[in-house]
């Protein structure tokens, strides 16, 4: 019987310092979309507290991809800026 790790980690990838950038690019421009999608949703209904029984779901869900998303451009951009640092300190040495 042949068996294969059933979850695969990209730490023995590497990713070009360029495509991650791409990818933030990309990230960061649907965090300003999905803002805009808030703000659209909030001034549609007037509500725009979100401790408010009657905040709409949209927007609530929205807030919450939202905050999914700034924690991922955070995590690759501390990466991105280890794996820079390293590079700079390994051609130093």
């Amino acid at each position: 019987m042949n068996m294969h790790p059933r979850y695969v980690t990209a730490r023995n990838n590497t990713v070009p310092d360029s495509t991650v950038s791409k990818i933030l690019t990309e990230l960061v421009l649907a965090c300003q979309l999905i803002e805009a999608d808030i703000a659209a949703e909030e001034g549609r209904t007037g509500i725009f507290d979100q401790s408010d029984a009657r905040y709409p779901i949209l927007a609530k869900s929205l807030n919450e991809r939202h905050d999914n998303l700034k924690g991922t451009i955070a995590t690759l951009e501390q990466r991105l800026t280890k794996k820079i640092q390293h590079k700079v300190f390994s051609e130093a040495a």
